[in-house]
């Protein structure tokens, strides 16, 4: 047996496997999650569940840091995510580890660079203000139902220059095929997942028929590296490859837009002091992506046995990074809990490592002009009901249901 990655740091506090199991289905509010992680840090930060056929749970930022940057230790070709569900072979580039991920993740690069993605802005706010516009008629709305879900689906579109119309129906198709993997229903979750397989298809026949700059469109990217002459890949892992954006692209930030919503109606004078200043609105981006990280499924699978946390894990049990939980880590980030926009400590919410998220520079923006206009359209909002989350594959709310806003009057 090899040592994990416990190095030379005090030995952190263990629980006998059993003594305080973690229980990823249990139901939850907007703030029980951090209150359950905040005990794991502290009591039993290496946790095993007994849902979804058993795994272990990494509750710490430098355990979470150590596996996501070791993939010769910790592969992610056996399963990327929690639970288990596969029926159509490995999707690149989370699936793969290097060096053969780098030949799938080279093409997303240069479409994603922000001198791209920076020509999508201008649209994108001009679709935030009409969707602000439209809720100072009402003076009541739902946050995450009528300005992230539409708005995320909106910046995937224009990313992907696909309809709006179809990545709506992604998203809806996506939900359910989430909610299906966590209720282990594979009859469903095989069908779902042929779906999106199928409109990731129609995807790559249209661009095919259609090309487009491969510098600035990902899947005239990914279609040119199919003709690389030194290392060419297949079409079939260009389709894998899209169909795996269909899933992860649009949950994050519709995910966080919600969770920062629902932070600034409770907190009024944040409000105001980023309406005066919005040139602090990228420090608050910054602080919504540590405290509300959207993902907390994936997982790696040890290659050997290994120790981490004084626990001992044996090779192929698989193990998830709750990185909501890495990231408000007290030994880490000084009053972890308290929103700073001084902060210098740096969040992991877009991962480490070479599986660090590509998009990350344009969803920084997405969820930068979604706050700037909410706010710069806005008096005042608070909470109008209950926050509706989301499932266990997803942290973030459903439903943010607001009262107000007014119409600025400096608008």
């Amino acid at each position: 047996m090899t040592t994990g990655h416990d190095g030379d740091r005090p030995p952190a506090a263990t629980c006998p496997r059993g003594s305080l199991t973690f229980d990823p289905l249990e139901p939850e509010s907007f703030d029980s999650p951090h209150q359950v992680y905040e005990r794991f840090r502290n009591e039993c930060p290496v946790a095993h569940s007994d849902q979804f056929g058993g795994f272990w749970a990494l509750f710490k930022y430098d355990d979470v840091v150590a596996m996501a940057s070791d993939s010769s230790t910790y592969t992610t070709t056996v399963q990327n995510v929690v639970p288990k569900i596969t029926f159509t072979g490995r999707r690149p580039p989370l699936h793969f580890d290097p060096p053969e991920h780098r030949s799938y993740r080279l093409p997303l690069s240069s479409p994603l660079r922000t001198a791209h993605t920076a020509v999508l802005e201008e649209p994108l706010r001009e679709y935030a203000r009409s969707l602000v516009a439209g809720f100072e008629e009402r003076g009541s709305f739902d946050f995450s139902k009528e300005f992230a879900l539409p708005f995320a689906a909106q910046a995937f579109a224009l990313l992907l220059h696909l309809e709006q119309e179809l990545v709506l129906r992604l998203r809806e198709t996506t939900v359910e095929y989430n909610h299906q993997v966590q209720a282990m229903n594979h009859a469903e979750v095989r069908r779902l997942s042929f779906a999106l397989y199928d409109v990731a298809r129609e995807i790559v026949e249209s661009r095919k028929a259609n090309r487009l700059d491969p510098a600035t469109d990902m899947v005239s990217s990914l279609l040119a590296a199919t003709e690389d002459e030194k290392d060419p890949i297949s079409e079939e892992m260009v389709v894998g490859t899209i169909r795996q954006m269909l899933v992860a692209a649009l949950a994050a930030p519709h995910a966080v837009m919600g969770s920062a919503a629902v932070h600034l109606a409770r907190d009024i004078a944040l409000q105001q002091r980023l309406r005066a200043d919005a040139s602090l609105i990228p420090a608050a981006v910054e602080e919504f992506l540590r405290l509300y990280s959207p993902y907390r499924v994936f997982s790696r699978t040890p290659v050997r046995d290994v120790e981490i946390g004084g626990q001992h894990i044996s090779e192929g049990e698989p193990i998830a990074m709750i990185f909501p939980s890495a990231n408000r880590d007290a030994d880490v980030f000084e009053s972890p809990h308290q929103l700073r926009l001084d902060r210098p400590e740096k969040h992991i919410a877009f991962g480490v490592g070479v599986h660090k998220c590509p998009a990350a520079a344009f969803a920084r923006t997405e969820i930068r002009i979604a706050l700037e206009e909410l706010l710069a359209g806005t008096t005042q909002f608070t909470l109008a009901g209950d926050v509706e989350m989301m499932n266990w594959l997803e942290f973030g709310p459903v439903s943010v249901p607001l009262a107000g806003p007014s119409p600025s009057l400096d608008r």
